[in-house]
């Protein structure tokens, strides 16, 4: 059924019976559950990028009834000689001075001031030599492509692949970024008629957290302009995809859809997504189905036809053509997924922002009026990400779609989604990217694996724990509504390993299923490869793979690539005046890193010892 017929034959309707059922709002949510029963659940365990990585051949996409015999690798993470043997001397010191640096509180608050004072006390020339002798020459690869060609040869030489990314951003005052957020994030009719449209408070723009930047260390912000800024990061989008493509066979590419387009829009399809699918928990509390999860949630199709009808949603043969259109209900029931496949009709942007009002019992459009050009906005981000996809495909390249805030998150993953259907029909294209401090991660992930199944395509993500906790608990809390985020840090970690053993499985079973465990915690690293020896998954198949950042964790990194694991780097780059904010961020991350754990500059001192008494004392890699 399309959509668009669908909202159209409910906006004629007269539902205004609807106004007298209600749903508790403990059970209006704004996920999806675990296809899993409750017994199931209760036993399990708990940016542009550019990847080099081995070609395999396909693995049968059927299990087999025999597991291969494989032999069990064990990686010792603390061989320090194996960890460092891509390093000199004189890049380990650097790797300490720059991790004591970030343990120095002041210098770390007040890192933009004190750039400020060596740049004016050194001259720009003896200033970025300082920075490319420091947290430069740590953190970023160089300032152009062909400057960084060294490091990439010499970390491809041991094992570990590169992720490219333009780091350049822009150096914005926060009352800059809060007026570019508001101009970007609220539409025309809100302007006009502040408070008269239908819209939750999560997902309107708040002046307060205007600055998106705020609390946020370990992920670039960008903020919408006009049309040409967005095309020009496109632009370099898809330069870094040509370079990856150039550069390997099987490489990878990293996206941020606020890159791409007007936020208002992902600001508004979110919320309507979240409400459709309160609608979906509406009609399943009318069948008694409210305590099930939404996945076990399967609507009688004739019951829902009859509650559509005293809704006075049109009459029962015009229902029937609605389910039956596109092949839904066949089984006598509808589900989430068939729900959610009914919000498939993109040619006209402002046919997808009608909600369903629960307390009016009326669907409404989401905004009192939708302009011409706020339509044209939206439909150029859409666009873009085509864009990029197609040149993901010609190159050879797989596509992350990195994960934003909570409230873009619905729109994000919808979108990354309908990519996926499109692009992953033969091989994983197209990877979504799912926060694992989010109280709903595991659901969004059991739900997209089984929606991959049933539609037959190839499921891609990247599982990270997360880059917006502080600024989401506090906007949570200050506007108004549910904390999204896990209570701790350590409901955090076993929501990433759960995660991460349901993608496991779903590869061992199937071969279809890719996952890249992006962390630098050594326990998830170790508890991958348990599992993936457990399962018989060998690394040469290329299904699993790991990422870290350039200049961290390189203990990790370096010893899985020369055990033969599919890891990447990820190698930020630009002149070193324009990526001192990406800069600034990695400082702050490895103040808590470093504050939390000495176990790296342990390591580094023990091979620095380690070679000075062998007599390696100008030891220079060799490859």
């Amino acid at each position: 059924m399309s959509y668009t017929k669908f909202a159209a034959s409910l906006i004629r309707a007269n539902p205004a019976s609807i106004s007298k059922l209600r749903i508790s709002p403990a059970r209006c949510r704004s996920t999806v559950a675990s296809p899993k029963s409750q017994e199931e659940k209760e036993q399990d365990v708990d940016t542009c990028a550019m990847v080099d990585a081995v070609p395999v051949e396909l693995i049968s996409q059927t299990k087999s009834t025999r597991k291969p015999q494989l032999n069990k690798i064990n990686i010792d993470f603390d061989n320090t000689q194996e960890a460092y043997k891509s390093k000199s001397n004189i890049e380990l010191l650097r790797s300490l001075l720059v991790f004591k640096l970030c343990t120095i509180d002041i210098l770390v608050e007040k890192n933009k001031e004190l750039v400020d004072m060596s740049r004016k006390l050194l001259g720009q020339r003896l200033f970025e030599k300082l920075m490319k002798m420091t947290f430069y020459g740590q953190f970023v690869a160089g300032e152009d492509h062909n400057s960084i060609k060294p490091l990439i040869q010499k970390n491809q030489a041991f094992g570990v692949g590169a992720v490219l990314d333009y780091s350049v951003e822009e150096d914005l005052t926060q009352e800059e970024a809060e007026k570019k957020e508001m101009d970007s994030c609220v539409s025309e009719a809100e302007k006009e008629s502040p408070g008269t449209d239908h819209r939750e408070k999560k997902y309107k723009a708040h002046r307060q957290f205007g600055d998106r930047r705020g609390g946020v260390i370990s992920a670039r912000t960008y903020f919408y302009a006009d049309e040409a800024k967005c095309d020009n990061q496109m632009e370099t989008f898809i330069n870094c995809i040509k370079a990856s493509g150039g550069a390997s066979t099987d490489g990878f590419s990293a996206i941020k859809m606020t890159a791409l387009g007007r936020p208002q829009f992902l600001l508004q399809f979110s919320e309507v997504l979240v409400k459709w699918r309160r609608f979906f928990n509406f009609l399943a509390a009318q069948q008694g189905k409210s305590d099930m999860t939404v996945l076990e949630q399967k609507l009688e199709l004739e019951q829902l036809k009859e509650s559509l009808a005293q809704l006075g949603v049109g009459g029962k043969d015009d229902i029937e053509n609605w389910f039956t259109g596109e092949k839904l209900g066949l089984s006598g029931t509808i589900d989430l997924l068939d729900w959610n496949s009914l919000i498939n009709d993109t040619t006209k942007i402002s046919n997808l922002l009608m909600v369903p009002n629960l307390e009016t019992g009326q669907l409404e459009p989401l905004l009192n009026k939708f302009t011409a050009e706020e339509e044209r906005q939206m439909k150029r981000m859409l666009q873009r990400v085509d864009i990029l996809a197609k040149h993901a495909l010609e190159n050879g390249v797989r596509l992350m779609v990195d994960a934003e805030q909570t409230y873009f998150q619905p729109a994000i993953s919808r979108l990354t989604l309908e990519m996926q259907r499109k692009f992953n029909t033969e091989k994983p294209v197209i990877f979504n990217t799912y926060q694992c401090y989010l109280k709903e991660a595991y659901d969004n992930v059991t739900v997209d694996v089984e929606l991959s199944r049933r539609e037959g395509w190839y499921f891609g993500a990247k599982l990270v724990r997360g880059a917006y906790m502080y600024q989401e608990r506090a906007r949570a809390q200050e506007i108004g509504y549910e904390d999204p985020i896990n209570p701790d840090y350590e409901a955090t970690n076993k929501m990433y390993h759960k995660c991460l053993e349901y993608v496991l499985e779903e590869i061992e079973h199937s071969r279809t299923a890719n996952v890249m465990v992006a962390s630098h915690n050594e326990d998830t690293v170790k508890f991958t490869l348990e599992k993936m020896n457990r399962m018989g998954l060998s690394p040469t198949e290329n299904k699993v793979y790991f990422g870290q950042l350039l200049g961290m964790c390189d203990q990790i990194s370096f010893p899985l690539g020369q055990a033969g694991f599919p890891v990447y780097k990820y190698v930020p780059y630009g002149p070193v005046n324009e990526v001192i904010p990406y800069l600034s961020r990695r400082a702050q991350e490895n103040r808590g890193f470093m504050k939390g754990s000495q176990r790296e500059r342990s390591l580094l001192r023990k091979e620095l010892r380690r070679r000075l008494l062998g007599g390696q004392i100008f030891y220079t890699p060799v490859y």
